[in-house]
């Protein structure tokens, strides 16, 4: 198949016989469908379509990859993510093993030429196309872990673990602070079952179950799930952190009291509205009874309409001019 991604064109172009090589953090591209080898990615949705088609796939933070002729890491927008993968691969692939590096020059891939300088690792440009740049290197011993890369800050009287693949790194949201500061009384939190969708560093199940509340987490992102248990272990607070697409790894049948989010929008720089139009229209199926749908958003998205058609009604619980907090109610 044509290759759609400017990153994935490029690679189109090259004589390189990927056969067998490991992709690392991918995007979905209909090229990479006819490419062998095996993914290293940390986002769920790719990594069930590559176990479909076959593929052998890791999709945690720390593999155990069998050997591989080589690797092609395609550069994240996040400078400190693609750090990341860099001492990533340093750390799970022989030492000499190629790497091409991959992306676009509006996502900052010129910035690997320093980064690896920095490693001690030498590189060359291959190839320059499509407003992207393909480098290539070979992977080395470095001084750096990449357990490095997590940090810890403080936010509402809670110490949060953060890293550079997940939302918000290393500062509270104001959308999260004005959601959890306007939840309703009517929602008792002691003992209440609650569901954290879009979990990030964990700050809203961590809050939650401080207040008493049994808390369930999910992400599709490794990152935001180990973040999350990271924080509740920190804070000493129990609850259950799972990867999932929305709702996909939920017990069938689990209701809660509450599906309480600050649900993401973006793919990269890419919008993308999917996951929160399916946590709100397949919400009725995951509440109790007059369990709640508590969410916030950056004003300007579409969530009204849909939250009137799934709950035939809503209220708006704050606004700031640049996030809202929307509730519904299951009838």
């Amino acid at each position: 198949m044509t290759a759609v991604t400017p990153a994935c064109q490029l690679l189109e172009r090259q004589p390189e016989d990927y056969r067998d090589w490991l992709w690392v953090a991918p995007p979905e591209d209909p090229w990479l469908n006819d490419q062998s080898g095996s993914l290293w990615s940390t986002d769920l949705n790719v990594a069930q379509a590559w176990r479909e088609r076959g593929a052998t796939v890791y999709d945690d933070l720390a593999p155990a990859i069998t050997d591989v002729p080589g690797a092609v890491l395609f550069w994240p927008k996040a400078h400190a993510l693609g750090e990341w993968w860099l001492l990533a691969l340093c750390a799970q692939l022989p030492e000499g093993t190629r790497l091409q590096i991959v992306g676009e020059n509006q996502g900052g891939i010129r910035r690997v030429l320093k980064i690896l300088a920095a490693l001690g690792l030498g590189c060359r440009r291959l190839d320059n196309a499509r407003r992207c740049m393909l480098f290539e290197t070979r992977l080395g011993r470095v001084s750096l872990a990449p357990d490095d890369a997590w940090t810890t800050f403080e936010a509402l009287d809670l110490q949060l673990a953060s890293h550079p693949g997940i939302f918000g790194h290393g500062k509270l949201d104001s959308g999260t602070a004005l959601l959890l500061d306007n939840l309703p009384e009517s929602l008792n939190l002691a003992g209440a079952n609650i569901l954290d969708v879009g979990c990030g560093d964990g700050v809203i199940s961590a809050w939650l179950a401080r207040q008493g509340a049994k808390t369930t987490a999910v992400d599709s992102s490794s990152f935001a799930v180990e973040a999350t248990r990271r924080t509740l272990t920190a804070n000493g607070l129990s609850g259950n952190a799972l990867q999932s697409d929305v709702y996909s790894a939920l017990p069938e049948g689990e209701r809660f009291d509450a599906i309480i989010s600050n649900p993401p929008f973006h793919q990269e720089r890419a919008i993308d509205y999917s996951p929160a139009a399916r946590l709100i229209r397949e919400a009725p199926r995951h509440l109790e009874k007059s369990g709640y749908l508590i969410l916030v958003a950056n004003a300007f998205l579409p969530y009204p309409d849909l939250l009137e058609a799934t709950f035939d009604g809503f209220e708006i619980l704050a606004d700031d001019r640049r996030f809202r907090v929307y509730m519904a109610r299951k009838r």
